[in-house]
């Protein structure tokens, strides 16, 4: 699954904004109103999160995230492996209660 592939799955939601896309890391915002629909399209393609949101993280969680702003107890984190790499979804919701901003990777082994 590409990071495109996931984009497309979210097409129907709306998005906030657009800010940075490239075959390895994408980063939008979205409603966080809309957050169990985007739960629901992130459960179907990575599973569970391994770290829901009010879950401390845990070092393996830090580690994984590190690269892109670290995880938080309020935040939430998807992970899926494929044969060489593995592709990593970040929810940050926002202060104002508004927004949450989506951070998607895909690292190599």
């Amino acid at each position: 699954m590409t990071l495109k592939k996931v984009i497309e799955k979210c097409s129907a939601l709306s998005i906030y904004e657009k800010r940075f896309t490239t075959d390895t890391y994408c980063e939008r915002v979205f409603y966080s109103k809309d957050t169990k629909k985007w739960d629901e399209i992130f459960i179907s393609i990575f599973g569970q999160p391994i770290k829901p949101a009010g879950i401390n993280p845990t070092k393996e969680n830090l580690l994984l995230t590190e690269d892109y702003g670290g995880i938080y107890g309020n935040q939430t984190l998807y992970k899926k492996e494929f044969d060489n790499l593995t592709a990593i979804a970040m929810f940050w919701p926002w202060q104002d209660g508004l927004h949450t901003t989506l951070k998607m990777a895909v690292l190599e082994k």
